[in-house]
């Protein structure tokens, strides 16, 4: 979930493919490639034209337009985007970003065009058809294996709760995006966007760099206009990160706001799911129809009378007129380029209304990233390991040491890059109950809120806060793992408070994200702010599948 978006020590992330879609519009079946040896990644080759697509960049609202009016229905969605997925996904310049398509997504849209035609829409997310990342369970036909091969055949007995809600609210799973496996949890030495299962998730705007982990399918597929929305998750930066590097619109919500039951864990103490989509509207709407009180997940209680089912009506274009906006300033200096970047991008605050503090730094910054790593180790652990045990009697593994066992038995295809060394250290600890995991527990809790975010926003009277997401998409780098500049979810991952991204501008033809971040269940702010800020820049491009950065 995290997805290796943290600060492992130097800003690591620690959370931190591919037979063709045959005939995609007639016959959607599951994508995967077979137990072979891990495919090779080609050298860059030159970007053959892509051709126009009639939905690029159209909105949640575009879309309902569209079957309002009688000019796209709920199945010629699907057919349009499984075609899309086909055309250069798997082909072209190859993205490489869905895993999976559902089988039964088209039966599944004239069902609901059919329920519209008899009752009318459900409400905005009706017909429109949603990827999802794929540690999200789906009890279908689709599989769930946080891109391993060791969950290969893995088919969960009960949907997840998002999967529950996006169903309800009619929305069509259309499938299942590569991620960095197992959330970028297996190594501190890894490559985000690499899984065993589906190989290596390329970024659009430059396909020799990385799209960032651990939603980089989800990440590269809805930037590059492969579906309408997507669902990513994050422990620390595995939202905000591939948002900020594909140049989307993502939202990192409240530990609790969305329920993680049936969703293959990290740490529950961070882990959260959310919407990744090329806007902030779109992002508020899918919002919506994921939160609710979940028996499953008791951290779902804390939501009560806290939450929405209609985020959208925080998006207000003049949202930044009187806000008091903390500049985390720590998050800052590395990258001049960046950094300019910013300063615009603050600029463009204050001329709309806002008071910018600043500095208004977290002053524990630095303070809790060997205890948030400890956490993880030990809440890997025993998360996984429920999880498993869940699966039911024909679960390929029942533990996490049956997973290391299994990637030690196919090593050549499970580690040809990098190993399980994080996997082998969680192994080692012992329960929940341990001092050491208790302590570091509540030290994160005490240095991420009470002292960190709560105490600097107090301090300042802030609204919220920003910082730059990250740095420009990285080359990816096979050989030596990610090399990431710039971060900065780790406060907001760790407390467990929201963090929103959103598009800044462009450097060297690459998206750079900021990130508005606060209190706990302040989403309503965030939105507000990051919405009014997204109207006053409008920054976001589409890719255009360069072959390296400066070709084209």
């Amino acid at each position: 979930m995290p997805r290796k978006e943290a600060h492992l020590s130097a800003n690591r992330r620690l959370f931190l493919k591919t037979s063709l879609i045959g005939g995609a519009a007639a016959s959607l079946t599951p994508l995967y490639p077979a137990l072979g040896a891990p495919r090779e990644i080609a050298s860059p080759v030159p970007v053959p034209e892509i051709k126009p697509f009639e939905l690029d960049e159209s909105t949640i609202s575009d879309l309902q337009d569209g079957m309002k009016s009688g000019k796209l229905t709920a199945r010629s969605l699907v057919e349009k985007y499984s075609a899309r997925i086909a055309e250069i996904d798997k082909q072209g310049p190859a993205i490489n970003s869905v895993l999976e398509l559902n089988p039964d997504a088209l039966s599944i849209a004239d069902a609901l065009d059919q329920e519209w035609k008899g009752k009318g829409p459900r409400g905005p997310m009706h017909g429109v058809p949603v990827l999802i990342k794929d540690n999200i369970d789906t009890a279908d036909r689709m599989m769930t294996t946080a891109g391993s091969l060791a969950l290969v055949g893995s088919k969960p007995q009960q949907d997840s709760y998002v999967a529950q809600k996006l169903r309800s609210a009619g929305a069509v799973i259309l499938g299942k995006t590569n991620l960095s496996e197992w959330a970028n949890i297996r190594s501190g030495h890894s490559t985000s966007g690499w899984s065993g299962r589906g190989g290596l998730t390329k970024n659009p705007y430059a396909l020799d760099r990385n799209p960032c982990g651990s939603s980089s399918g989800t990440g590269a597929g809805i930037s590059a206009n492969l579906c309408a929305v997507g669902i990513g998750t994050e422990t620390d930066g595995s939202i905000v990160c591939p948002s900020s590097s594909n140049g989307l619109a993502g939202i990192k919500p409240t530990v609790g706001l969305v329920s993680r039951s049936g969703i293959i864990p990290i740490s529950h103490s961070q882990d959260g799911a959310g919407p990744m989509c090329r806007t902030i509207r779109d992002a508020a709407i899918l919002l919506g129809a994921l939160t609710g009180v979940d028996p499953r997940d008791s951290a779902t209680a804390g939501s009560q009378g806290k939450s929405f089912t209609d985020y959208s009506q925080f998006c207000d274009p003049n949202g930044l007129k009187g806000a008091r906006i903390g500049v985390a300033r720590k998050y800052f200096g590395f990258s001049d380029a960046v950094d300019a970047l910013m300063e615009q991008s603050l600029d463009a605050m204050k001329k709309q209304g806002a008071t910018l503090v600043d500095p208004a730094d977290v002053e524990t910054l630095g303070k809790f990233d060997q205890s948030e790593l400890l956490v993880f180790m030990y809440e890997l652990k025993a998360d996984l390991n429920d999880y498993l045990a869940r699966l039911g009697p024909g679960a390929p593994v029942r533990t996490l040491k049956d997973i290391i066992d299994f990637n030690d038995r196919n090593r050549q295809k499970e580690m040809p890059y990098f190993g399980q060394d994080l996997f082998l250290k969680a192994e080692t600890k012992g329960p929940l109950t341990e001092k050491a995991y208790i302590d570091a527990l509540d030290k994160n809790r005490q240095l991420a809120r009470t002292e960190g975010i709560d105490a600097t926003m107090d301090k300042h009277r802030l609204d919220a806060m920003v910082a730059p997401t990250g740095g420009p998409a990285w080359l990816t780098d096979l050989v030596n793992g990610d090399h990431v500049a710039g971060g900065s979810s780790n406060a907001a991952a760790v407390a467990g408070y929201p963090n929103i991204n959103v598009t800044a501008g462009f450097v060297s033809g690459l998206p750079v994200g900021i990130s508005f971040f606060g209190r706990a269940w302040s989403e309503p702010t965030l939105i507000r702010l990051a919405f009014a800020f997204e109207q006053t820049i409008k920054a976001r491009q589409a890719p255009r599948f360069l072959t390296t950065i400066g070709a084209g």
